[in-house]
């Protein structure tokens, strides 16, 4: 039995046909391969002004996205899709904090990054396309899974909070990484993107390209089980999680150039997250009491009292969190490099 909020049992659902799906997903496709054509031919590390205009392609390419379903659906729907992106797109930046320690972890030569990143990205990609399946099937059938997504949502910010960022010698290989060392032959030096390659005696060595890759993945796997349950929580519209998720991604190797150095920069962001990330859990949880019909919980009955929080009152929290976060580190980066030039020109 279908048992979702009475919120949501009272809007009408995005009508998205077969034909929208499969154009959506062959023109995710094309890009992709065009990334992969464009690495293939000239491998290089991307320039300041090259990963700019990429970046600014796509993320206007997710603006006007937005105003088609605007125009063809309606505000709301428009709405959902930009706060849904947004809180991708920032968790995404997240992401790069951990690759960036894998890069140096492993000494990935930065030719290479681009590959590597690109790999990444279709793994995450084709994670989240799985979990966003299994989040919507749960979702369509069990309202009680919106406390699960919440609470989870409410440890993971407290988390970033205790956390903060992580930093390189924090840096822990996991058991899958540490299985396949010990289970096969490992050469010392990269290959390009190769996997395999063999040694002067002819005996077949997997590259450390490949314990790369399984880093990335296993990243990609636990960021997925963050960002998924975050953007339900804006929208329970798949079409509307999927493109917010490809928008958000496609775009994440030229910004993991662009930014650079500046990540180090972004000292406010796990707080920023931590903040969107709360506020998204307690939505969820006000949404399942709405329609909470858990025995244990106010017998059984829905609660009235718990209000619901409307998309655009979502869109300027989640916007004007990021914005703050951003503007707060800058500031805070730049009085912190001005005390170092102080300090010099003392000690010298």
């Amino acid at each position: 039995m279908v048992c979702l909020p009475e919120v949501y049992l009272n809007t009408p659902s995005l009508d998205v046909s077969p034909l929208v799906w499969g154009i959506t997903l062959v023109v995710m496709v094309a890009v992709l391969l065009a990334d992969l054509l464009i690495i293939g031919r000239r491998p290089h590390e991307p320039s300041f002004k090259e990963s700019t205009i990429w970046v600014s392609i796509y993320v206007g390419l997710a603006l006007l996205f937005g105003l088609g379903v605007w125009l063809t659906s309606g505000p709301v729907f428009a709405g959902e899709f930009y706060a849904g992106w947004l809180t991708e797109y920032s968790l995404s930046v997240d992401n790069l904090f951990v690759f960036v320690i894998i890069m140096s972890r492993f000494a990935v030569p930065r030719h290479l990054q681009q590959e590597v990143l690109l790999i990444g990205i279709i793994l995450a990609l084709v994670m989240r396309g799985a979990f966003i399946a299994a989040g919507a099937a749960l979702i369509s059938q069990f309202s009680w899974v919106f406390y699960i997504f919440g609470a989870f949502l409410i440890y993971t910010a407290i988390n970033f909070v205790r956390q903060g960022e992580p930093a390189e010698e924090e840096f822990k290989e996991n058991i899958i990484i540490r299985t396949a060392r010990r289970a096969v032959p490992f050469s010392r030096e990269f290959h390009g993107v190769k996997i395999t390659t063999k040694d002067d005696m002819g005996r077949r060595l997997f590259t450390p390209m490949l314990i790369v890759m399984i880093a990335i993945g296993t990243t990609d796997l636990i960021f997925a089980l963050d960002s998924i349950p975050a953007i339900f929580g804006v929208t329970k519209e798949p079409y509307l999680v999927f493109t917010a998720n490809v928008f958000a991604l496609m775009g994440l190797r030229q910004l993991y150039f662009l930014l650079g150095g500046l990540i180090d920069r972004l000292v406010y962001l796990n707080i920023g997250l931590a903040v969107v990330l709360a506020f998204i859990g307690v939505k969820l949880v006000l949404e399942a009491l709405a329609d909470n019909n858990l025995p244990f919980i106010n017998g059984g009955e829905h609660i009235g009292w718990a209000p619901h929080i409307p998309i655009w009152l979502s869109l300027t929290v989640i916007l004007g969190t990021l914005i703050i976060a951003t503007i707060a580190s800058l500031l805070k980066s730049a009085r912190d490099r001005r005390r170092e030039q102080d300090l010099a020109k003392i000690g010298n």
